[in-house]
């Protein structure tokens, strides 16, 4: 696993750390900006970093884990080589547990700015709104994000500190719908293979397939990424590997109703007045998903 340390420069050191020597780590939660904003693993050591817009983020999360005493931080962006196939699908195998054993998760809600006061008056905070419709609650890898680490700290586009999980937990409840207690830490075993689906069928990926691989860590399951499978064919694999590891055998595919599909009532109709006449048994075989 890479971390990253801010130098006494300002600038980004990234270190690796093999199993068992892992230090006490930051992480940072967020959604990406266009690709050229980012600070990538390339650019590290380049001195391009800086240069990029993506920087500030990494900057904010540098300084709040020195806050809370925490000398490294992990983020997406640059920590991973994503040129290595074989290290990013390790890395999103291994995604929910890196936050799942941060011991801080920072969530930078790029698209929240905090006002002191409300233009009224009542000095109440004006981002309660913002934070509602913010874009990090609509993308698919936020999800584990949010649930897997113990506390998340959400921050402002400046830095500032808007709350915890915890305290923020009615208005997060009501933004997607995830129950309070599994907010709060209860097993995500003890929720319905359907409820934990129902909690990401409208989230969004910029790649089809990490719909589906951003579940892995929901139901404690792996397997092997294939980009370019398509979505459709990489949730079948997660069914079957979630069958064969929790032995749950049903699933409410998460994906809309095709308006091509044709039903058969007419043929299962006729099939069934066969069998009530012969007491026969038939099998219905073809592709698939086609109806």
């Amino acid at each position: 696993m890479r971390l990253l340390k801010l130098t006494e420069t300002g600038g980004l050191c990234l270190t690796t750390f093999h199993s068992g020597e892992i230090p006490p780590y930051a992480i940072l939660s967020h959604t990406w900006g266009p690709t050229w904003e980012e600070v990538t693993f390339a650019d590290l050591g380049s001195n391009r970093e800086q240069d990029r817009a993506g920087y500030q983020k990494l900057q904010i999360c540098g300084n709040k884990a020195l806050e809370d005493g925490l000398s490294y931080f992990w983020v997406d962006t640059c920590c991973i080589d994503k040129t290595s196939s074989s290290e990013l699908s390790e890395a999103i195998n291994s995604m929910f547990r890196w936050y799942q054993n941060a011991a801080r998760c920072y969530a930078y809600l790029s698209d929240i700015v905090v006002n002191e006061a409300d233009p009224s008056g009542d000095h109440q905070p004006t981002w309660h709104s913002s934070f509602r419709n913010s874009r990090w609650f609509t993308r698919g890898w936020t999800l584990q994000e949010l649930l897997a680490p113990t506390s998340v700290h959400f921050l402002s586009r400046d830095g500032k500190v808007l709350g915890d999980k915890s305290s923020l937990a009615t208005q997060i409840h009501d933004i997607t719908g995830i129950p309070i207690t599994a907010l709060r830490g209860a097993l995500l075993s003890t929720f319905s293979v359907e409820d934990r689906l129902r909690w990401a069928e409208s989230r969004l990926t910029t790649i089809p397939e990490d719909k589906v691989y951003s579940l892995l860590g929901l139901f404690g399951v792996y397997m092997p990424l294939i980009y370019g499978e398509g979505e459709e064919h990489a949730y079948r694999r997660l069914e079957q590997v979630i069958t064969r590891t929790i032995g749950h055998s049903f699933f409410s595919v998460p994906f809309q109703r095709d308006p091509e599909f044709v039903g058969r009532e007419e043929l299962l109709e006729r099939m069934e007045q066969k069998l009530d006449k012969q007491g026969t048994k038939i099998a219905l075989c073809g592709l698939g998903g086609v109806g």
